[in-house]
């Protein structure tokens, strides 16, 4: 997906008049769009782009810019964010621990586990699952098939355009969502909790104070979301069928958005820019 804002100026006289970026006319169904986003994500071998990102983090929106670059196949991702702060994961590398360069003292480059507390802490999300893999996952279900409640509640809503370019609109509205007791089975994880109710982590640690390496026991009772959101919208791309645009409300309101811009999907990224030492990196 590549979202670049396209328009014809035209000067008459003294006015600026802005061509309208047209619009999809195609007819496309619900589940035409579900299955070309999923491939569409699923088939990317490369990507780079910007995150603009706003997440809820103890009741309060935190906002963030990211720049990311990564490969799928291996999985190498580079982030960095408005703050300067510096990313690099490439698996099989550093004891698959990250490079993480703080931008603040003692101005060292650390190594951390991608999943442990310190990486996870406030955000919604890890460095493993940058790009639009959760997408994939929430459309198609714990089964993959895409044949629980929440996944069928998706819709496509009509035509739209982001960053000036045209996208279709698919919906979820699951007025259902609802924390529910949930008693944890024999050595099931949080992760394993989350990915059977896709809901994702982030929820399950913040309501039941846990953090992310907390042990889980047989029986013990957690508050877990039953779905991930009470309303997700997602933006498709009319050309590329990536998104352009996530956006979750739960029970409280907006719990996360991003938008996806300047997006390269599937042009060849050097293994050098996925390098301590490559040029411009401070790790």
């Amino acid at each position: 997906m590549l979202l670049r804002v396209i328009f014809t100026c035209l000067l008459a006289g003294n006015v600026l008049i802005r061509a309208a970026t047209p619009i999809p006319t195609a007819a496309i169904t619900t589940a035409q769009l579900t299955a070309r986003l999923i491939t569409a994500i699923k088939t990317l071998k490369s990507l780079r782009c910007n995150a603009d990102a706003r997440e809820r983090i103890s009741d309060k929106l935190v906002a963030d810019y990211t720049a990311m670059k990564i490969t799928f196949n291996p999985y190498r991702v580079y982030l960095k964010n408005r703050k300067s702060v510096e990313v690099l994961y490439v698996t099989g590398q550093n004891n698959n621990k990250a490079w993480v360069y703080p931008a603040a003292f003692p101005y060292i480059t650390l190594n951390l586990d991608p999943n442990g507390s310190l990486m996870r802490k406030g955000q919604h999300h890890t460095a493993l699952q940058a790009g639009f893999g959760m997408i994939a996952d929430l459309l198609a279900g714990p089964t993959g098939r895409g044949d629980n409640a929440f996944t069928r509640s998706f819709r496509y809503a009509g035509d739209t355009t982001a960053q000036g370019q045209p996208g279709y609109i698919l919906r979820s509205d699951y007025p259902q969502f609802r924390y529910i007791a949930y008693r944890v089975g024999k050595n099931e994880t949080i992760a394993s909790i989350a990915a059977h109710f896709s809901c994702g982590e982030y929820r399950i640690l913040e309501r039941n104070n846990l953090r992310v390496d907390s042990g889980l026991t047989e029986g013990q009772v957690l508050q877990v979301p039953n779905a991930y959101g009470r309303r997700v919208i997602v933006v498709v791309d009319a050309k590329t069928y990536l998104p352009a645009s996530v956006t979750a409300y739960d029970d409280q309101g907006l719990y996360e958005k991003y938008s996806f811009l300047n997006v390269v999907a599937n042009q060849p990224i050097s293994p050098v820019e996925f390098s301590t030492d490559y040029k411009g990196y401070k790790l």
